[in-house]
C-alpha cells in the first residue's frame, strides 16, 4: 500500500508561545522584508505585508518570525549597513508599522526576532559622518579603526586584510582640507566601516539599542557577524594571499576572537533583565563546531547557526558525521543544535541539490530542477526530525528554486558588482515570493517587484499549493503539525542511530523514526511502524518498506 500525508493545518495559540524553553526546539522562519509581501505597490516588500501574511505563517506552523533588516539604511548591502538602529527606513515603513507587527505577531502566538548588525555600521550613521567630517583627532574616529596608512605618503592600506566583499578591507579618506588621509578598516563593503570595540562607548550604545527593541517587545535578536566584532591587538598581518579561501578554515586575526564572548556575557545580563524567555542567535562562522560552541555556552547566547550543516552534500555518511559533531559539540553547553538549509545569502537548498556535490553554496547552474525538488523535500523532513531547532527561509517551503538566470542589469546584489571576493549571486535566493496564480508580481504586491520573476512562478505560488496533497507546502504544512504532536521530535540532545543501507540514513528517538535515503535508487528497510509522512510514495509490505531514491520517511512505533 502506498502512503501520502494529510493537510492538517496546525495552529498555535498565545499560551503554547509562552511554554518554558520555546527555542530549544522552535522552527523559526527568516522572512527577508525585502522579498516577501509588498502592501504599498513600490515593488519593495514592507512591514506592513509581513503583517498582512502573518496568519500564513501561524497557520504554516512555525514558532517564530526572523526579519532581516529594516532599519533606516542608504541600503548599499540591502539593510546590513545601518544608519539608525532605533528607526525604521521608509521603503519598509515606520516604527509604528514594526509595534503593530510585534503586536499582531504575539497576538497570533508567534514570537519576532529582529536582525541586529553590530560589527559595522553605514557611512551615513551619525558617528562616522563626524569622524569624517571632524578630521583628524576627533575622538568619534576612535569609535571605528582609523588608522594612518603605509608608505611614504600614507598610500598604502595599514595592513594586508582583505574584504569579505572582495579587494582591501580598508578605504582611505579625504580629509575636510582635501588631502588623503587616515584608511578606516571595513571587512564587508567600503560603506560599512567596522566599530572599535574596544572603545567603551560602542558597548554602551548597542546595548541601549537591544533595550530600545526589547522594550518594543521584540522577542530576540539575530546577530549579524557576531564572530566579526573583535580583532586581534594591534590588526597583525595575514600575510596569506587567497585570505577568502581561509575563511571558515582557520581562527582569523578578525574573525573569531575569544574577546567576543566577553561582549555577549555583557549582552545576555541586560536580556534576562527582561521575562518572556527573549533569546539571542548567532551567525558566527567558524572553523568547526566545536568553537561554535563557545557561543552558546549557559551565560552567552542560545543558539548558533549551523553552518556545517549548510554546507553539507546531499550524502548520507557526511551527514551523519555533522549531525554527530553537531550534537557533540552541543551537549557539554546545553544548548540546543540547530539546523538550516538555505538563507538570504546562499542558493536555496532545491537548486543547490539540484547540481552535483562539491560546488559550494554559490551556484549559477539550475540543474535538474526536479531531482533538486526532491531531494528538497527530503532534505527538509529529515532536518525538521533531527533535535534541536530548525531555520526555515521563506520559500523554501514552496520548493522555490534559486533564480539563476537573472540579467545582469536587474542585479543589485552589492558583491556582484565589485568584481572579486563572493561571486555576489545572492539575489537569485531574494527574487520575491509567488502569493497568487496570477497578477502583478503573482500577488507579492500591485506594482510588480524589485527582481523579476520567472515566469514559471505561478505554479509554485501558495495559491496553486494550497490543499494539495502532494504539493510542497502542504508537506511542510502537515510536517510541522506532526513535529508538534510528536513527543519524540523537537528538542533533545541525541539520536539513536538504526542499522541502514548504504545511503540510507536511520534513527530513532523514542516512539519516532526517520529514515533518508540519499541515494537515486530504492531502498528496502523494515517497516518501523505506522508511516506519520513521507516527502515520496513509500510502498509498506508485511514487515518492509520500500523507500524510493532521495526519499524521505517519518513513522511511529507508538
Amino acid at each position: 500500500m502506498s502512503h501520502q500525508h494529510s493537510t492538517t493545518t496546525p495552529t498555535a495559540t498565545p499560551a503554547e508561545a509562552q511554554r518554558s524553553d520555546w527555542w530549544r526546539d522552535a522552527v523559526i522562519y527568516q522572512v527577508y522584508p525585502r522579498s516577501f509581501a509588498d502592501s504599498d505597490g513600490d515593488g519593495m516588500g514592507d512591514l506592513e505585508g509581513v503583517r498582512a501574511r502573518l496568519p500564513y505563517l501561524r497557520d504554516l506552523g512555525i514558532d517564530a518570525v526572523w526579519l532581516s533588516p529594516f532599519y533606516a539604511s542608504p541600503q548599499a548591502d540591502a539593510g546590513y549597513d545601518v544608519a539608525d538602529y532605533r528607526a525604521v527606513d521608509p521603503m519598509f515603513g515606520s516604527l509604528l508599522d514594526a509595534d503593530a507587527l510585534i503586536r499582531d505577531a504575539h497576538d497570533l502566538g508567534l514570537r519576532i526576532i529582529v536582525d541586529l548588525v553590530p560589527n559595522h555600521s553605514s557611512d551615513q550613521h551619525e558617528w562616522f559622518r563626524r569622524a569624517v567630517a571632524e578630521g583628524p583627532g576627533s575622538p568619534l574616529r576612535d569609535r571605528y579603526h582609523f588608522r594612518p596608512g603605509k608608505g611614504a605618503h600614507g598610500e598604502l592600506p595599514p595592513n594586508d586584510w582583505e574584504s569579505i566583499f572582495g579587494g582591501p578591507a580598508w578605504t582611505r579618506v579625504t580629509e575636510p582640507d582635501g588631502t588623503p588621509g587616515d584608511w578606516y578598516l571595513h571587512l564587508f563593503a567600503p560603506e560599512q566601516p567596522d566599530f572599535n570595540w574596544d572603545h567603551p562607548a560602542v558597548g554602551d550604545e548597542f546595548r541601549s539599542i537591544l533595550r530600545f527593541w526589547l522594550d518594543m517587545g521584540v522577542d530576540g535578536f539575530r546577530i549579524d557577524v557576531a564572530h566579526g566584532l573583535v580583532k586581534a591587538a594591534g590588526l597583525p598581518d595575514l600575510g596569506a594571499h587567497d585570505q577568502l579561501k581561509l575563511l571558515g578554515n582557520d581562527v582569523m586575526p578578525f574573525f573569531d576572537q575569544d574577546g567576543v564572548h566577553a561582549i555577549y556575557r555583557e549582552w545576555r545580563l541586560v536580556l534576562d533583565e527582561y521575562a518572556g524567555e527573549r533569546i539571542f542567535v548567532a551567525e558566527a562562522w567558524t572553523p568547526t563546531v566545536e568553537r561554535t560552541a563557545n557561543y552558546v555556552r549557559p551565560d552567552e547566547l542560545h543558539q548558533a547557526f549551523n553552518f556545517q550543516y549548510l554546507s553539507t552534500s546531499w550524502d548520507a555518511a557526511e551527514l551523519r558525521t555533522v549531525i554527530d559533531r553537531t550534537l557533540d559539540a552541543m551537549r557539554p553547553v546545553n544548548a540546543p543544535a540547530t539546523w538550516v538549509l538555505s538563507n538570504h545569502d546562499v542558493t536555496r537548498h532545491a537548486t543547490r541539490f539540484a547540481n552535483a556535490p562539491g560546488l559550494g553554496t554559490q551556484i549559477r547552474l539550475a540543474g535538474d530542477r526536479e531531482l533538486g525538488l526532491r531531494r528538497a523535500r527530503a532534505a527538509s523532513l529529515l532536518m525538521l526530525a533531527l533535535p534541536g531547532s530548525a531555520y526555515v527561509y521563506q520559500g523554501e517551503e514552496l520548493g522555490l528554486p534559486d533564480v539563476v538566470d537573472l540579467p545582469d542589469e536587474v542585479r543589485q546584489d552589492p558583491a556582484y558588482f565589485r568584481g572579486a571576493g563572493q561571486d555576489g549571486f545572492r539575489d537569485g535566493c531574494r527574487v520575491p515570493i509567488p502569493w497568487t496564480r496570477t497578477g502583478s508580481s503573482y500577488g507579492f504586491g500591485a506594482g510588480g517587484s524589485w527582481l523579476p520573476q520567472p515566469a514559471d512562478w505561478a505554479d509554485l505560488s501558495v495559491e496553486s499549493q494550497t490543499g494539495v496533497a502532494d504539493s510542497t507546502l502542504e508537506l511542510y504544512r502537515t510536517a510541522l503539525s506532526v513535529r508538534r504532536e510528536q513527543p519524540g521530535l523537537g528538542a533533545g540532545d541525541a539520536v539513536e542511530w538504526l542499522k541502514a543501507p548504504a545511503g540510507v540514513l536511520a534513527f530513532r528517538r523514542g516512539d519516532f523514526v526517520c529514515a533518508a535515503n540519499t541515494t537515486s535508487q530504492s531502498a528496502t528497510i523494515p517497516a518501523y511502524g505506522r508511516v506519520l509522512l513521507a516527502s515520496g510514495e513509500v510502498t509498506v509490505a508485511e514487515d518492509e518498506a520500500k523507500l524510493p531514491g532521495d526519499t524521505t520517511v517519518w513513522w511511529t512505533t507508538g
